[in-house]
């Protein structure tokens, strides 16, 4: 009788903890890429020169990365390694070297990392 009492609230308490967890929320992200935008150019980084009064208003509201680097030192490279998470020796884009019909040289869709949901 006492196994068939334990066995039962066992099953209870879990069948209620499976069913109550909290959902999980993910949160919302925007990661402005701008080339040939320097740290300072904005506003809310201590720009006096350059007005960025919606960029300043999004930082306000959200979160500011004061120590972060971006991939290389040009735009398309630095692009595709945000894009794949690799550095610039493993990356297909090495430079802003121009192609035609895309403009620059395209980070191609297989090297691209699947979306993991």
């Amino acid at each position: 009788m006492r196994s068939k009492t334990s066995l039962f609230l066992t099953a209870l308490f879990c069948s209620l903890y499976c069913c109550h967890k909290e959902k999980v929320v993910n949160p919302n992200i925007i990661l402005i890429v701008a080339d040939d935008m320097g740290y300072a150019n904005a506003g809310c980084y201590g720009s006096k020169k350059i007005l960025t009064p919606n960029i300043d208003r999004l930082a306000a509201e959200g979160m500011m990365f004061t120590q972060h680097y971006a991939g290389t030192s040009v735009c398309a490279p630095s692009r595709c390694v945000l894009m794949t998470g690799l550095h610039t020796g493993h990356t297909v884009s090495r430079g802003n070297k121009e192609v035609e019909p895309y403009g620059q040289f395209p980070c191609r869709t297989a090297v691209l990392p699947l979306p993991s949901c």
